[in-house]
C-alpha cells in the first residue's frame, strides 16, 4: 500500500474550542500547511460540515478519547459519529486509534471504502518508547486491522528513543504501509523533523507554541523555517 503521492508533509493541528475559531485559525496558516488536523476532541460543540464547507486544504478529523490522550469523555457511539461523518462529507483523513473497538475500525473502512477518504490508525504512548519487537508488533496490527496509514508516536527519553521509533520506516517500507512515526517530549524534537526526510509519510506541528497539542511540538512557522534552511544548505553542497 505504497503512497507514490506523498505531497502531504506538515500537518497543523488546531484545537479549539469553537468552530468559528478553528476555521479562523486554520485560515491564518493555511500557507504554511499540506494538512489541516482538526481535533474535534477540543470543541464544544462538535461540527464537521463548517470545515469542509469552508477551508480549501487537505482535511484530518481526529476525536481523541481521554483514554488516548485527548478530550473526549462521551460514549463511543457519539465519539464515531463525528468520524463517520468527516469521511462521509469529503475529509482527506480520519484518525482512530488502534486500541478503538474493533466495531468501530469496521464501521470506518466500510464508509471509507466508498469515498477518497484514508484511514489513519494510531497508537501513542505517553509514558515512553517500547522495546523495538514491541514497536513492530504494534505496527503489525495496525496493518493487519486494514489502516491505510499507521501512526506511532511515543515520548522518548533519550536518542536511543528516537533511534528505535525512526527506524520503524524500514519495517514499514518491507510491509508495504505508509507510516508516521516520531517522538513527543524534548528528546524527540528532532524526530519530528527528521521523519519524513526518512521516509515518513507526514509530521505534526502546531498553530504556535503555546497551541501545542502534544509534548514537543513545534510552531509551523518554525518547522518551515528550519526547512528553509536544509533546502539552502543542500543547494549550496
Amino acid at each position: 500500500m505504497t503512497d507514490d503521492n506523498n505531497m502531504h508533509r506538515v500537518c497543523v493541528s488546531i484545537a479549539t474550542e469553537t468552530v468559528e475559531q478553528g476555521v479562523a485559525v486554520a485560515r491564518s496558516v493555511g500557507s504554511l500547511a499540506d494538512v489541516i488536523e482538526i481535533r474535534l476532541d477540543a470543541l464544544q460543540r462538535v461540527e464537521v460540515v463548517p470545515f469542509i464547507t469552508q477551508l480549501a486544504k487537505p482535511l484530518l478529523f481526529t476525536n481523541r478519547p481521554i483514554w488516548e490522550g485527548g478530550n473526549f469523555a462521551g460514549e463511543e457511539q457519539a465519539r464515531l459519529a463525528s468520524l463517520l461523518e468527516a469521511a462521509g462529507r469529503g475529509a482527506s483523513y480520519v484518525d482512530l486509534e488502534l486500541k478503538a473497538p474493533d466495531s468501530s475500525h469496521q464501521a470506518l473502512l466500510e464508509v471509507i471504502d466508498s469515498s477518497s477518504c484514508r484511514l489513519i490508525l494510531s497508537w501513542h504512548n505517553f509514558q515512553d518508547t517500547p522495546a523495538q519487537a514491541e514497536l513492530v508488533g504494534r505496527l503489525a496490527m495496525i496493518q493487519d486491522k486494514g489502516a491505510h496509514i499507521a501512526k506511532i508516536v511515543t515520548m522518548a527519553h533519550d536518542f536511543h528513543d528516537v533511534l528505535r521509533v525512526l527506524s520503524l520506516q524500514e519495517e514499514a517500507a518491507r510491509m508495504d504501509i505508509p507510516l508516521i512515526a516520531f517522538c513527543m517530549g524534548r528528546a524527540g524534537v528532532i524526530s519530528r523533523l527528521a521523519t519524513v526526510e526518512l521516509g515518513g509519510y507526514m509530521t505534526y506541528c502546531a498553530v504556535s507554541e503555546r497551541e501545542a497539542t502534544a509534548p514537543g511540538q513545534l510552531s509551523v512557522a518554525v518547522l518551515r523555517r528550519i526547512e528553509g534552511l536544509m533546502g539552502a544548505d543542500r543547494e549550496g553542497c
